[in-house]
């Protein structure tokens, strides 16, 4: 019933800029936290950033002075803005939601991916 549709990913030069977006539809009543992760070649899926319903965000290290999580709660949306980025930036990139439904029900739901290639 709740769908998350990943846009923005691509190819870019390192030390260029990206802006991923996830948006969500369905039986929604409320998103408490959102969250981006990745999942580079051979390597396991890591969290990326998170940002809870008050936006309060948290970041990898890898990633923190370069990447922004921002929401939408509007739009049932959030973003990653990705600056600076390097080729270890290499991943597929999913989007995921805590979804609260009308019956105060929580399930978490993930977007379909999208690829991030950072090369020259």
């Amino acid at each position: 019933q709740v769908q998350l549709v990943e846009s923005g990913g691509g190819l870019v030069q390192p030390g260029g800029s990206l802006r991923l977006s996830c948006a969500a539809s369905g039986a929604i009543f409320s998103i408490n936290s959102m969250g981006w992760y990745r999942q580079a070649p051979g390597k396991q899926r890591e969290l990326v950033a998170t940002i809870t319903s008050s936006s309060s965000t948290d970041y990898a290290d890898s990633v923190k002075g370069r990447f922004t999580i921002s929401r939408d709660n509007s739009k049932n949306s959030v973003y990653l803005q990705m600056s600076s980025l390097k080729p270890e930036d290499t991943a597929v990139y999913y989007c995921k939601m805590r979804v609260r439904d009308f019956y105060q029900r929580e399930y978490d739901y993930w977007g379909q991916g999208t690829q991030v290639t950072v090369s020259s």
